[in-house]
């Protein structure tokens, strides 16, 4: 899950499970963070609970959205690289509840925070989360193990723009630690033939997620770009891909966040329901 706000940042206010509904700043966090450091909150109009940093690394619109766009299947394993806090994993969980998923994060504190996001709501029998480098996959878990893959790389380009002084930040932000092609062969190599890996990205980037993906036999097929709002460009894209595929995408319609008079579309708001959004 990154941070590099692209379009809409945080979850809009007035969305349930956003920022309109305030988090608690806990005093005991069990060896957790800090009172000063962490917040919990309402996700998906409060069926989740979760820690998550009160600064920088957060659960955003785009981290709904991925959770919303991705499928599993009853017994299917999937794999969230990149897991942050939890958010997806989670997601994923409360909406097919006979899938398991394993979270992979090279941040100790945002995995210790996804642990208990996992206990906290009733999840740890099913989901689990490890500390791991995504650039010795082999280290993480069997080769094609895994059904699924979903995963929120870093937005930013180190070689093209200046990473933040803050080392958390930085990595969140930018492909300091995981390039795109890092990524690919660590999903690649976790997946099984025919297994899904389900993305959300810069739109601004689509085409360097595009070719690592399919320089991996990830090939894409379906492509949904996202739009603040009627006029805008898109800000981001979901991108789903099958290993081993034929070549042949679908560019489906797209999701818009505001209508045109202001108000959230019944597209965006249906994302934070168990249907998520629609599956081709």
């Amino acid at each position: 899950m990154n941070d590099d706000r692209v379009g809409h940042e945080e979850l809009p206010k007035g969305i349930p499970g956003g920022p309109g509904i305030a988090g608690e700043r806990p005093r005991d966090l069990g060896g957790v963070g800090s009172a000063a450091d962490v917040t919990r909150d309402d996700y998906l109009q409060g069926a989740l609970r979760l820690w998550q940093p009160a600064q920088g690394l957060r659960a955003n619109v785009d981290t709904v959205l991925l959770g919303a766009f991705a499928r599993a299947r009853g017994g299917d394993r999937v794999l969230d690289l990149g897991c942050a806090s939890g958010a997806v994993a989670l997601h994923l969980a409360w909406r097919f509840p006979r899938m398991a998923a394993l979270g992979v994060d090279i941040q100790e504190h945002l995995v210790a925070l996804a642990k208990r996001n996992a206990r906290e709501n009733g999840f740890e029998e099913r989901v689990s989360f490890v500390v791991g480098d995504l650039r010795h996959p082999g280290s993480v878990c069997a080769p094609e193990s895994f059904d699924v893959v979903v995963t929120n790389p870093p937005y930013g380009d180190v070689t093209l723009s200046r990473p933040s002084p803050s080392l958390q930040a930085a990595v969140a932000r930018h492909d300091l630690c995981c390039s795109l092609a890092q990524m690919a062969r660590a999903a690649a190599f976790a997946l099984r033939s025919g297994g899904h890996l389900y993305a959300v990205f810069r739109a601004g980037r689509i085409a360097e997620l595009l070719a690592a993906l399919r320089h991996c036999r990830l090939e894409p097929k379906r492509l949904v770009p996202v739009y603040p709002k009627t006029g805008k460009d898109a800000s981001v894209i979901l991108v789903g891909a099958v290993k081993g595929a034929r070549p042949g995408a679908c560019l489906e319609a797209p999701v818009f966040i505001q209508g045109e008079e202001g108000g959230f579309t019944p597209l965006l708001l249906r994302a934070y329901t168990r249907e998520g959004l629609s599956c081709r």
